[in-house]
Order: structure tokens, then C-alpha cells, then sequence
């Protein structure tokens, strides 16, 4: 191999090259780990109702670590989004000394029982709220579709001035109204719009025109439904009445 010049050109051609790309990386590692590209400035952006700015000055403080270029952007997401409001992190670095955070905050729609609230995605979340809450109830595998049936359920009824307050799932897909008047409605597993829809139909008529109160409504049957007084007593009113 020694007596072929063109080969040992080639061999220290390469080995100088190495040798540049490693004395560049090395640089390049000195310069952004060097104190002179601090971090100036974290911009939080956000409609926000619930995080607040303690919480946010504590991540700053406390746990992000390294300058413009060090810094670890996934950590610091995840940082965020532990937070118990919080349900979307964008963070980006501004040039020179910037970072920018974008939080999106959970939308509250309810309370999965007593375990955890329900945004408006059908997505469970552990954070406190005061808030009045309508409560829903199901399999653990059911909260999208409860928190969709919810949407239907209180848009039928708003003709008669009524909302759920309970919305309860069993595990064979059954369906149970509480209102706010305290009425329970039984809507069973098959077609529970059309049941809802046509007990609106002919609320005013029926049960509107009681004047006793009336505790429980069973819509399962397929010409009338079923009504339960205050006083325990049962009545069956059809549902063309």
C-alpha cells in the first residue's frame, strides 16, 4: 500500500476531513453550550381561564433547563401538559432569545361520575371545578359516546325548556335521562331519539297539563309511555294524547 501514492493521497484527504468534521462539531457543541444564548424571554399564549400565572413562573423557574439551543423542547411540552387544565402544548423557539408557548386549555362539559370531568371532545381530565356541572355515567369506554348523546339529547329538548342533568349509560347501552326538574326518563336501547322526539311532541299536552309531580317517564313502549307520580301512583298516558 505505501508504494501507491495516490491511495495514501486518498487516506489523508479522508483523515482531514475527519478530523475538520470533528474540530466543527466541537466548536459548534462549545458555542451553543456557552452562556451567551440565554433564554430572555417565555411568551405564553392561550385563551386562558384556569392556568394561572404562579403556575406558569414555577415551570419557568424550576424546570426548564439549558439556553436558546439546549433547551428540550419535548420535555418542556410535557412539562406543560401536566398541568391539570391544560390539554394542548405548542412550543416553538424565537430567534434570538424567545421562547413561545401555546397552551389550549380543556373546555369543561360535565362530570364523569365522581372520578374526573369531561371536555367538550369527550375527553376525560383530572382537574377542580366548582362549576355546575350535568354528570354523565357509562362503561369507561363510553365517554365520547355519552358526551355525543348529550349534545343530541339536550338540543331535543330544548322545546319544552328542559335540560339533562344525568345522563347515564349502562353496560348494555341502555339510556337514562334525569332532568332538571328532576324528571327521569327511560329511553331503553333502540331508538332513543325518535322516542325523545315524539315525548317532546306531546309534552304539553300530556305531562305539561299534570298538576301533580310527575318522578319517572318510561319511553320504551311503542304507542305511549308509562308515567310515575309524586305520590308512587302509575299512569299510562299514549302518546298521540
Amino acid at each position: 500500500m505505501w508504494d501507491r501514492p495516490a491511495l495514501m493521497l486518498w487516506l489523508a484527504n479522508l483523515l482531514y476531513a475527519i478530523a475538520a468534521i470533528l474540530l466543527l462539531y466541537a466548536v459548534l457543541f462549545l458555542v451553543v453550550h456557552l452562556p451567551v444564548f440565554p433564554l430572555r424571554e417565555v411568551k405564553v399564549n392561550g385563551e386562558l381561564k384556569h392556568v394561572t400565572r404562579e403556575q406558569v413562573q414555577f415551570i419557568v423557574t424550576r424546570a426548564l433547563k439549558g439556553n436558546f439551543f439546549t433547551l428540550d423542547l419535548n420535555k418542556t411540552r410535557r412539562t406543560f401538559e401536566k398541568l391539570p387544565w391544560v390539554r394542548n402544548v405548542n412550543v416553538r423557539r424565537r430567534w434570538p432569545d424567545r421562547l413561545e408557548v401555546t397552551l389550549e386549555e380543556h373546555e369543561v362539559l360535565a362530570r364523569w361520575g365522581n372520578a374526573a370531568l369531561v371536555n367538550t371532545h369527550g375527553e376525560l381530565f383530572e382537574a377542580a371545578s366548582d362549576q355546575v356541572l350535568p354528570v354523565f355515567n357509562g362503561p369507561a369506554d363510553g365517554v365520547v359516546e355519552v358526551t355525543s348523546q348529550y349534545q343530541l339529547f339536550k338540543q331535543q329538548l330544548e322545546p319544552i325548556k328542559r335540560q339533562p342533568v344525568l345522563v347515564s349509560l349502562s353496560p348494555r347501552r341502555a339510556w337514562q335521562l334525569k332532568l332538571d326538574d328532576g324528571l327521569v326518563v327511560e329511553l331503553g336501547r333502540e331508538k332513543v331519539e325518535a322516542r325523545l322526539d315524539k315525548f317532546v311532541r306531546v309534552y304539553d299536552r300530556t305531562l305539561g297539563r299534570l298538576n301533580q309531580t310527575v318522578n319517572y317517564v318510561d319511553l320504551r313502549y311503542p304507542n305511549g309511555f308509562a308515567v310515575r307520580l309524586g305520590g308512587g301512583a302509575a299512569a299510562a298516558k299514549p302518546a298521540g294524547a
